[in-house]
């Protein structure tokens, strides 16, 4: 099953999507969702292993309705299918909580609900967010894309500390936020070229670059080549993603003393998502901020280092305690 697990919610919708009649325990649907967590997300083993036991159940589960929310929004055949199969997924949500699960992620995620007490709004904000993307492809400044952020990032950060058993007071939860709409915002800095040409979607926010002519005809011309589109251009943009990533730096450096505040045993969990980001932005930096022409990787190694960093203070932790 999780060879088939591996694929997009889109294609598994004839077995799993609106007209399927499945019938699962409770205890069936969890290790459903572990197949998928482990089939989709390669970082998920090394992630588990700097978990407490008896939160990876409920992790997973959380990460398959992200991953699926994320595939009807992004894998279906055009924005009106996808907006389709997203209220779909929110009718699901809302049966869930009204003690009605059928859908087998759901069915594994109303215990991790029940356990943890976690608000409906944080796993429908994130639908929201998937929804607008199927609505927006353009973003007219960074207010708004910090808004758009809100809904497709800071939920996930909020539900990870539930889970965690962390507190829910104001200042965590910006301390959050923060952290979170660094993490969304270095990705769509690093997926400039992806996101063009596979989605039409341009997340660099129109009053950055506004003032440069004729950018995204440019900018289309560049990814699609994979070199600049004219001598001018590549200063320019290398200019303005300079600013946006320094933004996004004192977004990192604004949530930094989340770590502080949070336990020991939810620390290197949380710093493994803070260093992965900062570590990707430092590469955007090394890269000259060329995102248009290449996307900027960490290097297996560098992973390597930023697991085993967090995995032994983990350890260490465990061991003194």
């Amino acid at each position: 099953m999780s060879q088939a697990l591996a694929q997009p919610a889109t294609k598994l919708l004839g077995q799993w999507g609106p007209n399927a009649s499945v019938s699962m325990s409770q205890g069936e649907a969890a290790a459903w969702c572990a197949q998928l967590t482990h089939a989709r997300s390669e970082n998920f083993p090394v992630l588990s292993s700097l978990l407490p036991e008896k939160s990876q159940a409920d992790f997973a589960a959380i990460y398959a309705f992200c991953r699926w929310a994320d595939d009807l929004g992004d894998e279906a055949q055009s924005p009106q299918q996808a907006l389709q199969l997203l209220a779909w997924w929110r009718e699901e949500l809302r049966q869930c909580y009204n003690g009605a699960a059928t859908h087998p992620i759901f069915i594994a995620l109303k215990p991790v609900i029940a356990r943890h007490a976690l608000p409906e709004n944080w796993f429908d904000q994130l639908i929201q967010a998937f929804e607008w993307d199927n609505r927006q492809t353009r973003w007219e400044s960074t207010e708004e894309l910090t808004h758009y952020c809100a809904l497709s990032a800071n939920p996930v950060g909020r539900l990870v500390l539930a889970v965690l058993g962390e507190a829910r007071d104001e200042h965590t939860a910006q301390l959050s936020d923060c952290t979170c709409t660094a993490l969304q915002l270095v990705n769509h800095w690093q997926d400039v070229r992806r996101d063009l040409l596979q989605r039409d979607r341009v997340y660099l926010p129109r009053e950055a670059w506004r003032d440069i002519p004729d950018f995204e005809s440019r900018l289309l011309i560049t990814a699609r080549r994979g070199w600049a589109a004219d001598l001018d251009f590549l200063p320019a943009y290398r200019n303005m993603l300079r600013t946006l990533c320094d933004h996004t730096q004192r977004l990192f450096d604004s949530g930094e003393a989340l770590l502080r505040e949070i336990s020991p045993v939810s620390r290197p969990v949380i710093g493994l998502f803070t260093a992965g980001g900062r570590g990707v932005l430092r590469h955007i930096r090394q890269w000259d901020f060329e995102t248009c022409i290449r996307r900027p990787n960490m290097s297996r190694v560098e992973k390597l280092f930023l697991v085993a960093q967090a995995w032994l203070s983990v350890h260490l932790h465990r061991g003194s305690a």
